[in-house]
């Protein structure tokens, strides 16, 4: 094994500046033990929650210059207790650990799609009508599984607020887009949607979503699809069945920035080299905080090609699409305090029945300690809603079994539940799923007056939840 010790830059080295020399280069690890916390240290995480729900709601405009510093405040309430509680180590150890290892990654993966697809304009005419809004989301739909839902909805979400532009009703649209593009669109191949790649890279075959789901997410697709459409043709004869204002004669619809694609094939090329190569070489940063040479070169070729989109697409494309950099900036601040003050939370899931949540977990499984998939496709999917979906699968993926070969035979049904509900139910929330609170800071950026944290739930539970009761009784049941 090849261990390279290297100098950690910046911010990283006044954390573990902070625990201490005698601690700096401790050998040992210094973990979060789920076992040892109460529910109280969740508190921190609901309150980060609180501000995204409340804040733009009730003081929107102490809210906007402000929330970078609400997210760090946040942050700093779980890590100072935790630094007086279980010491210094252990604060910084969290704090490294899942800056380096969990949170850079995601946002790197998440600035490399927002940059890519944003140089790429689907121009032409293109008006609203209920036809082509239901043809957008059936191709983005379609896309999210191939492409990611990240990237599926950067590519479309512009072209769907430029087509509607002229409309009264919008909100209902963009709403729509994040249920399927955004999160159950992703649900058959590993490319599609965090939880799934972890199943893939756990062993669980790479066609096994696509053979296991599809019924399920046809299911999900054909009502969303079918319910989207009825409702946008009411609001649409409601509107009068408005037509944009022609502003000369009408064009040719056109892909522009076409080199794209090729630069977004190769991110799809990256997150699976990352997850099949096998390397020995991996840099030692602190404890037992390693970061592995696939997942360093996987983040330096997605910083490459977000590089060479810059370059490569011309400035009157993104400047077509309406581009700016204020949604990823958004999701890159508000997301750093959610991972920080979630590790607490997913911490206590890890411990199963010997955490505070053990009596919750205990659900899964019946008297004789066989799974129950209904309860699975729940429990995975709630907790997905506010937690981050990709380690709450693995939570439940272990809780099953944590063997593939196992969970894709007897209880693949098993699986199933929880791959389904990781997947389908990230779209509870804004923040279930990334693309979501992206797609939400577009939209409004684009005059769309989107549904507050807690007004998109109300969207969510109506429509959503009498869905996922369905496909329990049909499915899991």
């Amino acid at each position: 094994m090849k261990v390279l010790r290297v100098v950690v830059p910046g911010f990283l080295s006044l954390l573990l500046a902070a625990a201490g020399p005698d601690l700096a280069w401790a050998a040992e690890a210094h973990h979060l033990t789920g076992a040892e916390l109460s529910g109280w240290w969740a508190l921190p995480f609901a309150g980060m929650l609180l501000s995204i729900a409340l804040g733009p709601l009730l003081i929107h405009h102490v809210w906007e210059p402000h929330f970078g510093k609400a997210s760090f405040g946040w942050a700093a309430l779980f890590l100072i207790p935790c630094a007086f509680v279980f010491g210094p180590n252990v604060a910084v150890y969290v704090a490294v650990e899942t800056m380096l290892l969990e949170y850079m990654p995601f946002v790197i993966l998440l600035l490399a799609l927002f940059t890519i697809a944003g140089g790429i304009r689907l121009a032409g005419s293109l008006a609203g009508t209920p036809k082509v809004n239901f043809l957008i989301l059936l191709i983005g739909t379609v896309l999210a599984s191939a492409m990611g839902t990240t990237g599926a909805a950067m590519l479309l979400i512009r072209p769907l607020l430029r087509a509607n532009a002229h409309r009264r009703y919008r909100v209902h649209s963009v709403v729509f887009f994040i249920f399927l593009v955004a999160n159950i669109g992703g649900s058959l191949t590993p490319l599609g949607d965090p939880p799934l790649f972890l199943g893939f890279l756990k062993g669980v075959p790479f066609f096994w979503p696509a053979v296991n789901l599809f019924h399920k997410a046809l299911f999900m697709w054909v009502a969303l699809l079918l319910i989207y459409y009825v409702l946008d043709t009411v609001l649409y004869n409601k509107e009068g069945r408005p037509r944009p204002e022609a502003e000369g004669p009408a064009e040719r619809l056109r892909l522009e920035g076409g080199v794209n694609f090729l630069l977004l094939g190769g991110v799809v090329g990256l997150v699976l080299l990352s997850g099949v190569w096998v390397s020995e070489v991996r840099f030692h940063i602190w404890a037992d905080i390693y970061l592995e040479l696939p997942n360093l070169v996987r983040d330096a070729g997605l910083l490459g090609l977000a590089g060479l989109s810059l370059v490569l697409t011309r400035k009157a494309i993104r400047q077509g699409n309406g581009f700016t950099w204020e949604p990823i900036a958004e999701v890159a601040i508000l997301f750093a305090g959610i991972f920080v003050t979630m590790a607490p939370a997913i911490a206590i899931l890890r411990a199963g029945t010997e955490g505070a949540l053990g009596p919750l977990v205990a659900l899964a499984a019946g008297p004789g300690g066989q799974p129950i998939n209904y309860m699975y496709f729940w429990l995975t999917g709630v907790l997905s809603s506010f937690l981050d979906n990709a380690p709450t699968y693995l939570v439940f993926f272990n809780l099953a079994g944590g063997e593939a070969a196992h969970l894709i035979n007897e209880l693949s049904a098993t699986l199933a539940a929880i791959s389904a509900g990781a997947v389908f139910m990230g779209a509870n929330t804004y923040i279930g799923n990334a693309p979501n609170f992206m797609v939400r800071s577009i939209a409004i950026e684009n005059g769309v007056k989107m549904p507050s944290f807690f007004g998109y739930m109300v969207w969510s539970t109506g429509i959503l939840v009498p869905i996922f009761v369905l496909v329990t009784f049909v499915f899991f049941l």
